[in-house]
């Protein structure tokens, strides 16, 4: 009787032993392996047997494994390494973005620079035609560079378009295994045993699923895991995986959004729902960076080409007879996208339409807009300016920050929507129109001239057009009746000399003499008698007037300009410090995202390595529980040669 207790202590301690034994090499095994937690034999004291001389104990049983798992240490280490994924993600973006504007004389505030440039060459020498050819080569320049730049930008949409078809079908692919898994693991586990390495590759790959979208976790009864994502969707549910599948903007078919698919139903997730994750960096980069940076982009091509093409149309080329300069520069249209969402007829096509139209460049911002029906005003509009949320309502055929808007017939539904981008494609349309170098206007259609009798200290400062209303047939004499600085004024034909008007004014140093479209700057004083003559250009080879106030627009600030309560205009940018403005503007936005990811990315690793301690595999801890395991191994069979001998011994007795 003593030497069979003997002997069952001697077997389960062996067999404890041995179990301890497995789970260490399997543990030194897995050491390397990722998302694998140390794995440990729980052992329990047997009952003992009472007995007239009191308990005797019967050993040792083996009542689990378990794995060194911390569910809050997991969820972290999760999270954080989602954070990190978005920042590192959008931060990928932003360097790329960085590259399409370029410093110095890579830059498009150089070309601009240079164009303004060449017209002093072509002021120099407006009949010649190596100094015409110059300035429309400076222009071809220009507008390859915005469209280029363009084109770049649309290709990093396209990269983010790819980026999310591959990031989704990976999320798929691994939320479908850990479906599986919850199946597996349902299936296997015992009332109080799990299968631990099935948990394990399921908690690493959620781990996987949190680098592209930050997903919560919620354990079942049944030891299966549900898997929630954007604000409480569905991915995984038991043995059910949703789908995620990338799907066009509903207002803006160039951009992509998420949609999550389950028994055949679809449903759009919202982007701010999607909190972490590299699809979350993706989707913030393409619906605020890149959107920014187009509309920079096509602020300044928008701007600068209305100004040039005006200028052009002030001046008179070289032609035979001349005329007024055709444009020189062709831009993208302005667009109004309606929602796919948006009430449609029998037929499909959609109800309510919006068209927009430019009317003053320099007041284009560098904004998209949403537009939709005002619920509290009948017949008017709301109007949301998305760079800042600046919300106005407006009628059919307002205009607002330099463009008009038109909305047309039927009037859109109560619950339709509409994208407004005024310069979103501005530069991707940007073209040198003309060709010849004659077809530049250098010179003005008028030109101005002294009186020969003059006495005063008056002499002319510049001439500038004012609207394009000049008549070049119509001869303009000014003469100045006292020292004060008043004058008259005529109008006459050049060729009849019939009156065409008159009237009188008053000169002030520092103002302009207005009339007949054009604005005359004197310097010093006229002297009573003293005249000025503002009359048609004969030789406009020679004139170089409108060439001088091309080459002043250098100085202007006719970007981004805004309206004041009175209507007057503020000052905008030059069209150089528009585009070292745009530098700025990413560069900060890439120091930003640098500064986020670095931090983020720091986060994340101190939650790997928190979740490493508590989970992770020791290999100096291990061999040195292999060895106590040996020995305790060694010492049960021990146990067991001895309670062998006894038995024999009692055998013996007995015989």
């Amino acid at each position: 009787m003593a030497g069979s207790t003997l002997m069952s202590i001697g077997m389960r301690a062996m067999f404890a032993n041995n179990a301890s034994l497995n789970v260490t090499g399997h543990n030194i095994a897995n050491a390397n392996v990722e998302g694998y937690s140390r794995q440990e034999v729980e052992l329990s004291t047997a009952a003992g047997q009472f007995t007239g001389a009191g308990f005797f104990g019967k050993g040792v049983n083996v009542v689990n494994v378990k794995r060194a798992h911390d569910q809050f240490l997991t969820m972290q280490l999760a999270a954080a390494k989602s954070m990190a994924s978005m920042d590192e993600s959008r931060y990928m973006q932003l360097s790329q973005l960085e590259n399409v504007f370029p410093p110095g004389d890579q830059g498009l505030g150089y070309a601009m620079g240079d164009f303004f440039a060449s017209m002093v060459d072509l002021s120099n020498a407006p009949g010649d035609s190596s100094a015409r050819q110059a300035v429309l080569a400076r222009a071809a320049d220009v507008s390859d560079r915005f469209s280029n730049s363009a084109a770049r930008l649309d290709m990093m949409q396209d990269g983010v378009r790819s980026d999310m078809d591959v990031s989704a079908r990976t999320v798929n692919a691994l939320a479908a295994r850990v479906a599986e898994l919850n199946e597996q693991i349902a299936a296997n586990r015992g009332s109080d045993q799990l299968p631990n390495d099935l948990m394990d590759e399921r908690d690493n790959l959620i781990n996987q699923i949190s680098s592209f979208v930050n997903v919560t976790t919620i354990a079942a009864e049944d030891g299966t895991v549900g898997v929630f994502m954007a604000g409480g969707h569905r991915l995984v549910l038991g043995s059910e995986a949703a789908e995620l599948t990338v799907r066009p903007d509903a207002l803006d078919p160039s951009r992509v959004g998420l949609s999550i698919s389950s028994h055949g139903d679809s449903l759009a997730l919202s982007d701010d729902l999607l909190s972490g994750g590299s699809m979350a960096g993706l989707l913030r980069f393409q619906n605020n960076d890149l959107v920014q940076a187009r509309n920079r982009l096509g602020q300044m091509a928008a701007a600068f080409a209305a100004k040039v093409n005006e200028a052009q149309a002030m001046g008179i080329d070289l032609g035979n007879p001349p005329v007024a300069g055709a444009p020189l520069f062709s831009i993208g249209a302005p667009l109004a996208l309606p929602s796919a969402n948006n009430a449609r007829d029998g037929s499909g096509a959609l109800i309510g339409s919006v068209s927009l139209t430019v009317t003053d460049a320099s007041l284009l911002q560098a904004s998209d807009y949403s537009l939709r029906p005002d619920p509290n005003n009948a017949g008017m509009y709301e109007l949301v300016r998305l760079s800042d949320g600046m919300t106005r309502s407006v009628a059919n055929g307002d205009e607002i920050d330099g463009f008009r808007i038109d909305v047309g017939t039927p009037e859109p539904a109560a619950g339709d929507r509409f994208l407004l981008q005024p310069v979103g494609r501005a530069a991707n349309g940007m073209h040198r129109v003309l060709d010849d170098p004659n077809g530049l206007a250098a010179a003005y259609p008028v030109q101005a001239s002294m009186g020969v009798d003059n006495t005063g200290t008056a002499s002319i400062d510049q001439l500038r057009m004012t609207d394009g209303t000049v008549d070049p047939e119509l001869t303009a004499t000014i003469t100045f009746s006292d020292d004060t600085g008043a004058y008259t004024w005529e109008l006459r034909d050049r060729t009849t000399g019939a009156l065409a008007s008159s009237g009188t004014g008053t000169w002030t140093a520092g103002e302009p003499i207005e009339l007949n479209g054009f604005a005359l700057d004197l310097n010093g004083v006229p002297a009573t008698g003293d005249t000025v003559t503002v009359d048609k250009t004969l030789y406009p080879a020679t004139n170089n007037g409108n060439a001088l106030a091309m080459q002043r627009m250098a100085d202007e600030r006719f970007v981004g300009r805004t309206l004041d309560g009175s209507g007057e205009y503020l000052q905008g940018a030059t069209v150089t410090d528009a585009y070292a403005n745009t530098m700025a503007d990413i560069g900060v936005r890439v120091q930003s995202a640098r500064v986020s990811a670095n931090i983020s990315y720091a986060s994340a690793t101190q939650a790997a390595q928190a979740q490493a301690s508590k989970s992770g595999v020791n290999l100096d801890e291990e061999a040195a529980r292999l060895i106590q395991f040996q020995q305790g191994y060694q010492a049960a069979a021990k146990v067991l040669q001895v309670a062998q001998s006894v038995f024999d011994t009692m055998l013996q007795i007995g015989a």
